[in-house]
Formats: structure tokens, sequence, C-alpha cells
């Protein structure tokens, strides 16, 4: 597994509890790891089959230019935007870092930091596989009979499925 980081990415922002944070705003700091397999990137040499930074950084600069009263909030934004448009991801790891907060006394920075791990196993088989845990997951994706999905979900815990065993089940 492959850690693509990118690191002190820095953005003026207005976030902050109180009103005048998002009227005169601050510096921030943007920490993101991504743990992904890069073997077939690296056997190809093409940006398709890998994580492009670019498209991680442009991700974070869209959620840093919309204010918000909590950190944390920015932080799930990142995390969502980032985990949606990679299906390959295996872990995710965002630091905020919020430079000079507005304090009774002096403080360099203040932060905040979330990861997230996808790396499950087959419910079923226990191979190996990449799950977002929600909605969006593949395994929510293929086509089963109401009834055998019922089943299924019952029968493995609502734990996703490798593709192999819900091919099984899809008949």
């Amino acid at each position: 597994m492959a850690i693509i980081a990118l690191e002190g990415m820095k953005f003026y922002a207005y976030h902050g509890y109180y009103a005048e944070e998002r009227v005169i705003g601050g510096e921030y700091l943007v920490d993101v790891d991504i743990s992904t397999n890069t073997n077939k990137a690296a056997m190809s040499d093409e940006l398709a089959k890998t994580i492009n930074y670019e498209t991680v950084y442009l991700i974070v600069e869209a959620e840093m230019r919309k204010p918000s009263k909590l950190l944390e909030q920015v932080l799930l934004r990142i995390i969502m935007g980032i985990k949606y448009q990679f299906d390959n991801i295996a872990g995710l790891e965002v630091k905020i870092t919020k430079l000079n907060p507005p304090m009774q006394g002096q403080v360099a920075s203040s932060s905040l930091s979330d990861s997230q791990s996808f790396k499950t196993k087959c419910g079923r088989c226990s191979r190996g596989l990449l799950c977002y845990g929600d909605a969006t997951c593949w395994c929510n994706t293929t086509e089963l009979y109401t009834k055998t999905q019922e089943n299924v979900k019952e029968q493995f815990g609502g734990r996703c499925l490798c593709k192999n065993c819900l091919n099984f089940f899809s008949g």
C-alpha cells in the first residue's frame, strides 16, 4: 500500500465560531494522506490508474472556500469529497491546522484531524476488499432480487460481500 500525501496546503479562509472570524478570516494548513494501491499506475504509467493529487488539491480548495463555524464540518466535507471522487482509496487522513487562532493567550495553532479506513473483508469468504460503508458502495449497485438482498443482508449482518460472492447470489 502506498501513501499519496499533500502536505502544507495553505489557504486563507473564513471559518470560525465567532462572526468576526468569518469576516476577517485566517490562515489554515491542510494535510491529506491517502492509502492506495499504486501497482496498476506504476506498471502502466497512467495517471488515471492512481490518485491525482491535483484533483485532491482542488477538492480541498473548494471546501476551504465555503465558510463554516466549525472545522469539523470542513473536515467532513473534504473527506467526503475525496472519498467519493476516487474508488480505490484504502484509507484517508485529513488534518486542518488553524494558524494563530483567536485566544486569550498566545497560541501558534489549533488543529483537527480524522482518519478513515475502507479496508475490510467479505462477510462470506473473508477476501479483502474496499468498502466505503454507505449507499455509494459498489456492493449496493449489484442487481439482486429484493428478497435475496434482504436474506443476504440478514445472513451476513449487513456486511459487504466481494464481487465473487455477490455474483454467486445474483445467479
